[in-house]
């Protein structure tokens, strides 16, 4: 969270697996509720219904506006920011994204969407807040990342941002990105977790709980028998081998550009796959995009542009 005068610029990447702010990050999950829930540790209460959140998991969607999901998550990432600094009221520019190919033709929407109560109360963990929506930002998702540093890059760089739907691709020449190259792939990491599922089906018969799936792609291993462990792994290493086949069908060569991997993603490549250290750069802070997503918006506000 950045202060501009009066106003808290609060950037958000409203992701397919999880929301993240510059300080938090929580699963993009909710399940909404007409009474108290039993347990409700991390519970939302707005228009008088009982929101989980955490809960169950939100499906890849090309439109975020389709349902009020991303809206209440967007009041929970913004408790969250305020909740870090004893704040219950205040003035809130939001600071969000799309993905790269994207953004022109839903920035409006999605804008509108994040600010269709100009003024809004509602109750998080117990704490009653009331915030104002004054503005909202929206940016492209791959380059916010980077953005901090952008206008440091030399030569030819290609940005891959690999989330849990989408994967963007943008490359950039001497800090300036190339709005001609720029691309985005339905081929987020829950499309691994999904030929995981079905790999390890059809070799056990048996289920396996996503949360396994998740703990083996992040960190490489999990406490579970070798040869289940092989099957996860086998799937894994062929995302991955994906991934630089469609990177290089973008015209990627690894002989003359530096890869920037930012996003959850980037822990499958590092522990699936040997990269020339020299020339890939992982960007590791899960939340590098929202807080780009704040350094842009505090940029253009400080310029006197508004939104």
């Amino acid at each position: 969270m950045k202060n501009f005068n009066t106003t808290k610029i609060i950037g958000i990447d409203h992701g397919y697996g999880n929301m993240k702010t510059a300080n938090c990050c929580f699963p993009t999950g909710i399940m909404a509720s007409d009474s108290e829930p039993l347990f409700t540790a991390d519970m939302l209460v707005y228009n008088g219904r009982y929101y989980l959140i955490g809960e169950g998991h939100k499906e890849f969607a090309p439109d975020k506006i389709k349902d009020e999901d991303y809206y209440l998550l967007t009041l929970v990432a913004i408790a969250k920011e305020l909740r870090a600094e004893n704040i219950t009221n205040a003035d809130v520019h939001i600071a969000a994204g799309l993905p790269l190919t994207w953004t022109s033709g839903q920035k409006a929407d999605f804008a509108a969407y994040l600010s269709k109560n100009k003024e809004v109360s509602f109750t998080y963990k117990k704490t009653d807040y009331t915030i104002r929506i004054v503005g909202v930002s929206i940016y492209p998702q791959g380059y916010a990342a980077i953005a901090p540093f952008a206008t440091k890059l030399t030569g030819v760089n290609l940005v891959a941002d690999i989330g849990n739907g989408t994967m963007n691709v943008l490359y950039m020449i001497n800090g300036k990105p190339q709005s001609g190259k720029m691309y985005t792939e339905k081929f987020g990491t829950y499309q691994c977790t999904l030929a995981v599922r079905e790999a390890f089906m059809q070799k056990t018969q048996r289920e396996i709980n996503d949360f396994i799936i998740e703990q083996v792609l992040r960190t490489g291993t999990a406490e579970i028998p070798t040869s289940d462990l092989k099957i996860i792994k086998a799937v894994a290493n062929e995302y991955v081998q994906d991934i630089f086949r469609r990177l290089r069908e973008h015209g990627y060569d690894e002989n003359t550009m530096k890869l920037y991997v930012t996003g959850g993603g980037g822990c499958l490549i590092k522990n699936f796959c040997k990269t020339n250290p020299v020339r890939t750069v992982f960007v590791d802070d899960i939340s590098a995009a929202a807080k780009g997503y704040e350094y842009l918006a505090e940029i253009q506000l400080s310029a006197g542009k508004g939104v």
